[in-house]
């Protein structure tokens, strides 16, 4: 999971603006990095011009997965993550920057505004911290949690089963449980085998 490109546009007519950008390009060859990065910003523009005010998309190209959110004053931003993000954190991470760079930046400044003339710091940090999704988001966090309980529960399961296995051993020979009872465990251990983990 990674995210490759965070940026902050105002959907003008008839084209968008970028106002801030932030790119983690680290995983390409130096000398494909800087047109990569003009390609990111040109996905990014041409997306939020073909969308509509107040919605949100995620757009596959290759194995990469562009997400983007356009509010309704005009305000978009749009996440450049590989196919393996969860979506719900990317719009999460978007709705969160955009109302922060709605409260630092003047809304008049939005229409003529450049990455030179923005004053908005906080997307490099958002970028680096959203690149683990299960650090930054508690959600996803305590969707890592369950799965991990559910693994340890299971291998619990199945360390018990192995052990019935064991006890219908210890109970067909021994000689101090009397019929009723062994009939009884036979009966519980029936019903109970209905239940089996796939």
């Amino acid at each position: 999971m990674k995210l490759y490109s965070l940026s902050v546009l105002y959907k003008g007519e008839p084209k968008a603006v970028l106002l801030k950008a932030a790119y983690d390009v680290s995983s390409f060859s130096f000398f494909q990095r800087s047109s990569v990065q003009e390609f990111m910003t040109f996905t990014s523009q041409l997306i939020v011009e073909r969308s509509a005010k107040g919605s949100r998309a995620s757009v596959k190209e290759q194995e990469y997965l562009c997400h983007v959110y356009v509010r309704n004053d005009n305000l978009a931003g749009v996440v450049i993550a590989d196919s393996e993000y969860p979506s719900r954190v990317a719009f999460t991470l978007l709705e969160k920057v955009l109302d922060e760079f709605s409260k630092q930046v003047d809304r008049i400044d939005w229409p003529q505004g450049s990455p030179a003339t923005v004053h908005y710091a906080a997307l490099d940090d958002h970028l680096s911290k959203y690149q683990n999704p299960r650090e930054a988001d508690p959600m996803t966090k305590v969707q890592a949690e369950l799965d991990e309980t559910k693994i340890i529960l299971h291998n619990t399961m199945e360390s018990l089963l192995e052990r019935g296995e064991k006890l219908d051993d210890l109970v067909s020979k021994s000689e101090v449980l009397g019929t009723q009872s062994k009939a009884f465990y036979k009966t519980a251990r029936k019903q109970n085998s209905c239940c089996a983990i796939m």
